[in-house]
């Protein structure tokens, strides 16, 4: 009997789940491949450090299943041939790199961006077996993309981050950290920041949602995605915070909720709930939720306080779910109108809709707010990247007033 047979017939793990359990059991043996005499706990500890708990848990069961399918039936553990249809070809090998992915809850960006250089590096390859690869094609490949395409350090730096994914967790193999390799330079230029009187100039040029989240963004000093991704219960208008979920890196934080933008915002949501109610109306999938929430709270998604505050108006199909639903308004919304803005008010700049967030903290620190309390409203993991909007950093101890409610 074949451990996928197994699973099925004695085990009743769901079809729907069949894949997820092969994976963690070749993760698991490939870990103690790789791992000589560290044991099973150093691979739950692995998976502690990189997945969810449920993902974790769905592991344990996954290897219990599987020890108690060597006991029965004999077979090696040291062998995964049995297990699941080995990765022989580069489209298989995408299909398990798309479902590891989604395995370590990463986001949809970072699951397109590493199937497109995945993409790309099989090009580079030209298509050589997949049981053929190895480190040096790895190194050969980001000599490339320095050499001959010129592409800038933090480029560089995802396509590593792509590689190593595949390699370690579709592969087993370990990749190391190439430090030997050309690698791009990484400029040291300081960001570009506008003016106040500036920024009053291109919100003149922007109306309706577009301004409105501009100034969220410059008012709080979010990134694009984090404003996009904003969720009703996410404000807070007695205590004037924002409560920003999942930013970079995954962290939760708190930044402030600019005073003088609440009544417009409360006027934004009231339109918001209009497309609340005709999803509601048309019976329509709620919006999507963070992890696993969506599976342990069906209905949940269909809930007033998880609504999108900057809903499209459109309904689009998820990609990763296949239903419709309405997602958050898309980047190129403001992006486009931002830029268009910029242009009107003949700042010559190159300002970017990211610009906004670098202006907020520089104003914040030329008001003598401490470098440490800018670093928490950003979300910044090491102060140093913080030290860059400032040359002087002194303490203040006053409340934390938005530079948005100084314009």
């Amino acid at each position: 009997m074949v451990l996928e047979s197994y699973l099925k017939d004695i085990s009743k793990i769901p079809a729907k789940s069949l894949s997820y359990y092969l994976l963690r059991i070749e993760q698991y043996l490939n870990f103690l491949k790789m791992n000589p005499g560290i044991g099973s706990q150093g691979f739950f500890v692995e998976l502690n450090n990189n997945c969810e708990p449920w993902q974790v848990d769905q592991a344990r069961k996954a290897v219990r299943c599987y020890l108690s399918f060597s006991k029965l039936y004999g077979k090696d553990s040291s062998q995964i041939e049995s297990m699941s249809p080995p990765i022989e070809d580069w489209d298989n090998m995408i299909l398990r790199t798309r479902d590891e992915l989604r395995l370590h809850h990463k986001s949809y960006q970072t699951e397109k961006a590493y199937l497109s250089w995945l993409k790309r590096f099989r090009k580079f390859t030209q298509s050589k077996k997949v049981s053929l690869l190895d480190g040096i094609d790895v190194r050969n490949y980001l000599t490339y993309l320095v050499v001959r395409r010129e592409v800038s350090f933090s480029t560089q730096k995802q396509a590593f981050n792509a590689l190593l994914f595949v390699y370690r967790y579709i592969l087993g193999v370990e990749i190391g950290t190439l430090d030997n390799i050309p690698r791009s330079t990484k400029k040291k230029g300081l960001p570009v920041v506008l003016s106040t009187s500036e920024i009053s100039l291109i919100f003149k040029h922007l109306t309706g949602v577009q301004k409105l989240m501009a100034m969220i963004i410059y008012g709080s000093g979010l990134r694009l995605e984090e404003c996009l991704t904003l969720r009703v219960k996410d404000l807070d208008f007695d205590s004037g915070i924002i409560t920003v979920r999942c930013g970079k890196g995954g962290k939760d934080r708190r930044t402030i909720l600019p005073g003088n933008i609440a009544s417009l915002l409360e006027s934004h949501l009231l339109k918001s709930r209009v497309f609340f109610k005709e999803d509601r109306r048309d019976n329509l999938n709620g919006v999507e939720l963070p992890g696993a929430l969506e599976k342990k709270y069906p209905n949940m998604g269909k809930e007033w306080p998880w609504f999108w505050v900057f809903p499209s108006a459109k309904l689009s199909v998820d990609p990763r779910g296949q239903v419709v639903r309405r997602f958050h308004l898309f980047p190129s919304t403001l992006q486009k109108a931002f830029h268009a803005a910029v242009l009107a008010a003949g700042i010559e700049k190159h300002a970017s809709v990211h610009t906004l967030r670098h202006s907020f903290a520089t104003h914040l620190i030329e008001k003598g707010y401490d470098i440490r309390t800018v670093q928490e409203l950003l979300g910044h993991s090491n102060v140093s990247t913080t030290m860059i909007y400032t040359h002087v950093a002194e303490v203040n101890k006053l409340s934390v007033i938005s530079p948005l409610d100084n314009l």
